[in-house]
């Protein structure tokens, strides 16, 4: 057994992969929150998962305890799931602590197995940025003329990765083609979820391939969130004060 359990082969054509992981990149859990939203609008069903036993460290991403209609308790372990609808397969869970190589490998599997023509990463990062602003997005892709006609910059990050970036070398090694896709979340905004991070992901993913879901309550959920955080910043003049330092280019970098 090595961990990868597929219940069911679903029957796509020519299906695009759009993946994501909770955790270090996953600021304001508007990756994870954006691969759900489409789960959840497209009726997605889950047809495969990644046992977590060899992979997270139970001290770090603990399991959980739920009380049932009847009040009895049970145990649910992390681990990493795949769902599909509509020629689209969505891949989303926490970060792997462990055995990123074989993790990679079992996620090469599904990938095989079902053919993926294509592959979004998603991803979220903090950064000093105006909440005010729209949320900035940078990425990478296999082939650089997707992230032109997106108008989507192109990240010059250098250093420490995740398993985000573990997995992009692993399909650009197996010549899959990736668009790797990252919102810009404040960083002394600590809420999350953060509804216009996962707003700006999704409106941008609707542009590159053909995505049939209702954004309109996901743009409510941002507006709302959006004055939330204006009453925040007005009512805290430490922060009030460093916001407006920003929009005048006076923070440190």
């Amino acid at each position: 057994m090595d961990g990868l359990t597929i219940e069911f082969r679903p029957e796509l054509t020519q299906p695009t992969l759009l993946i994501a992981f909770a955790g270090w990149s996953d600021a304001g859990s508007a990756a994870t929150n954006a691969v759900q939203y489409v789960a959840s609008q497209l009726g997605a069903k889950k047809f495969a998962t990644i046992d977590g036993e060899d992979f997270f460290d139970f001290t770090v991403q603990r399991p959980l305890v739920r009380l049932d209609e009847q009040q009895v308790r049970h145990l649910q372990w992390p681990s990493y799931e795949f769902y599909a609808a509509q020629n689209v397969v969505l891949a989303v869970g926490p970060e792997p602590h462990l055995r990123w190589k074989t993790f990679c490998g079992l996620v090469m599997r599904v990938v095989e197995e079902l053919k993926i023509e294509r592959i979004a990463l998603l991803g979220a990062f903090l950064a000093e940025v105006l909440y005010t602003d729209p949320v900035p997005l940078t990425g990478f892709a296999s082939d650089r003329a997707i992230l032109e006609r997106l108008k989507v910059p192109p990240t010059a990050y250098q250093g420490p990765t995740g398993i985000v970036g573990a997995l992009a070398d692993q399909f650009r090694r197996s010549s899959l083609p990736v668009f790797s896709l990252w919102a810009a979340i404040p960083h002394y905004i600590a809420a999350a979820p953060n509804p216009r991070g996962t707003l700006a992901l999704l409106l941008k993913l609707k542009e590159w391939m053909e995505l049939p879901i209702d954004l309109a309550p996901l743009e409510a959920a941002a507006s709302t969130f959006q004055a939330q955080l204006l009453d925040a910043v007005e009512g805290n003049t430490e922060l009030a004060s460093y916001v407006y330092g920003l929009k005048k280019g006076e923070t440190s970098h």
